[in-house]
């Protein structure tokens, strides 16, 4: 190979793929952050609704990034509680999750999406040895015995335009669940079409909210009540994710503001007083992606290239943020034991270990929807069961609390221990 313009090249400057890049760096690596977006849009991307539901671990990570600290007070919001509901409300008890006494006194934390896509592009821009490359299309990835490379060309480009060659002992794919750069490494991934659309927004309330979040499983649609902070003219805010099928979904987004904010407020059984809509709506559709390999000959996936979670769970970005610990980790490990970077024996760490965290999240996270999204009468009486069951099993709920606030039970401690690896720079 000749001169590598880096030590890893990444496709996507996404808030995983970014934090990677700051993670390598503050470890004493370089990378090249190839995106096709503009800087002006991942220096103040635009409101897309979504807010980020982030566990202890996760906010640890960003606070090491120093991303947490890009974040502006008002963008934080914490959860004191949740409470996951089955049916109309009050029609059966809730489950309920409390943040132990113990501790930091909040299960986890909310923030907007677009906050965690600037912050993250604030820090990696700053950060020596890492050099982003916006308005990039790639439009040629290969893994090489020897490194791997992409070729790019200025997004938008005209069709002949003499691409750049871009050289590193490493690839990793951060762009997307429906990761071009994945398929052309020749990973496949296994993806459930839910057939539903996810709905999210911003509502204003007239009674304080408390901090609680709420996951309320209708027949028909799954509501999720997120706390949210006040807004600066004192209102009450909350983060409303209404989940569909697509015509139901199509049906409510048509709906004036006044009139989608009542059907809202109906199925929330008014818990919160009169509701009105803050800003636009935003609808996805919902599709799940695993890939069937996370690392291979000089290249890594990572984020939703690896694992695209439904949202219902909140696991996504934690995801996201813990792989970029574990890849961290896995190539510091590498440079001091001197291998190469891109070897697989180095990814395969990994690889092995961000499988075995995610795949049960994954199962058992489409295990749910799939349980929580049929009305027929049996899988009714299967979920009550399931949550009244939960209710009266106390270290259920503190291995649930525990993978939240990152203070497992002692029992889960012993299950899931291994030794630490630094990530210093050498």
């Amino acid at each position: 190979m000749t001169t590598p313009d880096s030590d890893v090249l990444i496709v996507g400057a996404g808030p995983a793929g970014l934090s990677l890049a700051t993670s390598l760096a503050q470890a004493g690596f370089t990378a090249t952050v190839v995106e096709q977006q503009s800087q002006a849009a991942l220096a103040d991307p635009a409101p897309d609704g979504r807010e980020i539901a982030l566990t202890h671990p996760s906010r640890a990570t960003l606070q090491r990034l120093g991303s947490w600290a890009a974040l502006a007070p008002g963008e934080v919001g914490e959860i004191t509680q949740a409470q996951v509901h089955d049916g109309p409300l009050g029609g059966h008890s809730a489950l309920q999750l409390d943040a132990p006494s113990a501790g930091p006194g909040v299960l986890g934390f909310i923030v907007p999406n677009h906050a965690l896509r600037r912050s993250a592009y604030d820090v990696a821009a700053r950060t020596a040895g890492v050099r982003i490359l916006a308005g990039t299309q790639v439009t040629r990835v290969a893994a090489l015995s020897t490194h791997a490379e992409l070729d790019c060309v200025p997004a938008g480009a005209a069709p002949g335009t003499a691409a750049q060659r871009l050289r590193a002992p490493l690839l990793v794919a951060a762009d997307s669940r429906f990761s071009a750069t994945r398929r052309q490494l020749g990973i496949g991934a296994q993806m459930t079409d839910f057939g539903r659309t996810v709905i999210v927004c911003r509502m204003r309330h007239a009674q304080p909210h408390g901090g609680v979040a709420h996951e309320c499983f209708g027949y028909e649609r799954t509501l999720a009540v997120l706390p949210l902070p006040d807004a600066p003219v004192g209102h009450a805010l909350c983060s409303v994710v209404v989940t569909a099928g697509s015509a139901d979904a199509a049906a409510m987004m048509a709906l004036a503001p006044e009139d989608f904010a009542a059907q809202v407020q109906a199925q929330f059984d008014g818990r919160l007083g009169p509701m009105a809509l803050v800003g636009e709506r935003f609808a996805y559709p919902l599709v799940a992606v695993y890939a069937q390999r996370f690392a291979g000959l000089r290249c890594a996936l990572l984020g939703d290239a690896a694992v695209g979670m439904h949202p219902v769970t909140a696991h996504g970005y934690n995801l996201g943020l813990a792989g970029v610990e574990r890849l961290t980790a896995a190539l510091v490990e590498a440079r001091q034991q001197g291998q190469d970077l891109g070897n697989p024996g180095a990814l395969d760490r990994y690889a092995r270990e961000h499988h075995r965290h995610a795949w049960p999240i994954y199962q058992g996270t489409n295990a749910i929807v799939r349980l929580y999204t049929d009305a027929r009468p049996v899988p009714r009486l299967l979920r009550q069961l399931v949550l009244q069951g939960a209710r009266r099993l106390p270290p259920l709920q503190a291995a649930i609390v525990g993978q939240l606030t990152g203070k497992p039970p002692g029992w889960l401690q012993v299950l899931g221990s291994r030794p630490a690896v630094a990530l210093q720079k050498p």
